[in-house]
């Protein structure tokens, strides 16, 4: 016993005394063992995994091979028997080993990785939730949530093993079953939040999935949650919206906009911004509302009535271009009736924002700011002296010139066109530019 200390202490003394000897020289680069490296990434290995050529890779290198549509082993070429890569335990060990030896140069110990969900296992989860959606198991289909939750936050393998198996179907179905209960209490509220934070992870979602999640019931039960939810329920729920009505036909955000408390619940996380991503969710499900119904009076009479416009042009001031861009078409929606060009053209920074983002945020930016204008303008199918004079004044005239010489979409040139004739006729007395001022500028030709 005293001799096995004695040569542990001898080995320890040799190492330290070879590592002071290679710092005073100058040599102080560790090399790696070939054998830890990786042969495609030729980084250490920090997930070692065998293939059925019995072939050792790092585990992200191999599986971003394989999911690159390749089918054959990098080294040998030879044809893969399974594209399961099992967990090389012995040479994880070794490496970390190493590791711990050579901490002394900087090196750190790798932690040991998390052995992925494979399909059965995944599978059985599913099976779980569809098993316990059936009994009405409320703790059951909670439980089986939860470890599907707890494995999609692992990693984006696991992510994409439970949307390929189908988790968004099965999912979804439990969802709609539930929703169908008579009582809402306290424990099918948990389980409808739990199910909506995993949802985002398999977007998009299938036709079937997607009328699942499109049912009454489970659409007011989205509702419920978008109203009294805490905040990452209503961001999951506004997220799930606007998953179901972005792919789907007008009739599914018509059937929103009738939920009773929609439109507000919809219009206050736009006010009180919980993220950027549920600010632009709750956009695009107004903008479905309000855009491909343009006849629906009622909707849009609400959401005016809210002070929807105000808090539109306010938040067009310092927007970034996504918000922009929503922010845009919903007021472009509005503007379809009486009412939303006469609340739209009331603000005083209307017109001014809307030439401001003319050539300046996107193209798609561009032709709703076009479209606005265009529609203010020609309030009761009449011309706007009102409008056009403020229009001239902020430079709409030089800017849809402009538009015109760069290119734009059919329809939005027709109204430019439009809206240059209207200008025209109140260029001598309204324009800030005067020609004069170019008189004595010489032509190229």
């Amino acid at each position: 016993m005293i001799s096995s200390w004695r040569r542990r202490r001898a080995t320890r003394r040799a190492r330290k005394e070879q590592l002071v000897g290679c710092e005073e020289a100058g040599e102080t680069e560790l090399t790696i063992p070939s054998h830890f490296r990786c042969p495609i990434s030729l980084d250490l290995m920090k997930d070692p995994v065998t293939l059925s050529t019995g072939i050792t890779y790092d585990r992200e290198s191999i599986e971003t091979w394989i999911d690159a549509g390749n089918r054959t082993c990098p080294i040998t070429n030879q044809a893969l028997r399974s594209l399961e890569p099992i967990p090389n335990h012995a040479i994880r060990r070794m490496v970390q080993d190493w590791c711990v030896e050579n901490r002394s140069f900087g090196i750190e110990r790798i932690p040991t990785p998390r052995i992925p969900a494979s399909p059965m296992d995944v599978l059985e989860i599913l099976k779980n939730i569809a098993s316990a959606s059936e009994r009405g198991d409320r703790d059951g289909c909670i439980e089986s949530v939860a470890k599907m939750k707890a494995l999609v936050r692992e990693g984006e393998r696991n992510k994409r093993c439970f949307a390929t198996h189908g988790a968004g179907t099965a999912l979804s179905s439990a969802f709609e079953e539930f929703s169908n209960t008579s009582s809402l209490d306290e424990n099918i509220i948990v389980l409808f939040e739990e199910m909506l934070s995993v949802f985002p992870s398999m977007f998009p979602l299938n036709s079937e999935a997607r009328s699942h999640l499109g049912s009454p019931a489970s659409l007011h039960c989205m509702i419920l949650l978008l109203k009294s939810g805490d905040l990452t329920a209503r961001r999951n729920s506004v997220l799930v919206l606007k998953e179901i009505v972005s792919s789907d036909s007008r009739n599914k955000a018509e059937e929103v906009a009738e939920i009773d408390g929609a439109p507000e619940a919809l219009y206050k996380l736009i006010k009180e911004p919980i993220c950027p991503t549920a600010t632009k969710a709750a956009l695009v499900v107004i903008y479905r509302m309000t855009s491909l119904n343009p006849t629906n009076e009622k909707i849009i009479t609400r959401l005016v009535e809210m002070g929807l416009v105000n808090l539109l042009i306010e938040t067009l001031v310092d927007a970034d271009r996504s918000v922009c861009e929503k922010a845009l078409g919903v007021l472009d929606g509005i503007c379809n009736i009486e009412l939303g060009r006469v609340t739209t053209y009331d603000h005083s920074l209307t017109v001014a924002a809307l030439v401001k983002k003319l050539l300046r945020v996107s193209e798609l930016a561009t032709e709703f700011s076009v479209s606005v204008l265009w529609k203010l303008a020609r309030r009761n199918d009449q011309p706007d002296d009102g409008a056009l004079v403020e229009a001239l004044q902020v430079g709409a005239f030089q800017k849809l010139l402009l538009l015109l010489q760069v290119g734009c979409g059919e329809r939005t040139k027709e109204k430019a066109t439009e809206l240059l004739k209207l200008l025209n006729l109140h260029r001598e007395r309204s324009e800030c530019i005067d020609s004069s001022d170019f008189k004595d500028l010489k032509r190229p030709f």
